[in-house]
């Protein structure tokens, strides 16, 4: 599975994440992606939705830095000041797991 890839529309301001956590539970398949540049921003997708949803590219796609940052970023940032961010849980078996 692609670790690395860009969502088609911004979350949270946003768009370049990793692919850091598998998970297969009851024979579903979700994966856990982390913003590149900020940990903070993270989602829960399942393989449906990552492969077939047309939301999500492979690869980290070229975009100029007012596509890949929007002002959408920066107000979640302003507006959330670290509050409610969950801790992320790397697995044993995730390539991000430097343990």
């Amino acid at each position: 599975m692609e670790n690395y890839w860009t969502s088609n529309k911004t979350i949270n301001g946003l768009r370049h994440f990793v692919l850091v956590n598998e998970t297969k539970e009851k024979g579903d398949i979700s994966f856990l992606m982390v913003s590149v540049l900020d940990s903070e921003i993270n989602l829960t997708t399942t393989y449906d939705e990552l492969i077939n949803g047309g939301n999500w590219q492979k690869g980290w796609i070229n975009l100029s830095k007012h596509q890949s940052i929007t002002e959408e970023y920066r107000s979640y940032k302003s507006t959330n000041k670290g509050e409610g961010a969950d801790e992320i849980f790397i697995n044993a078996d995730s390539l991000f797991n430097i343990s």
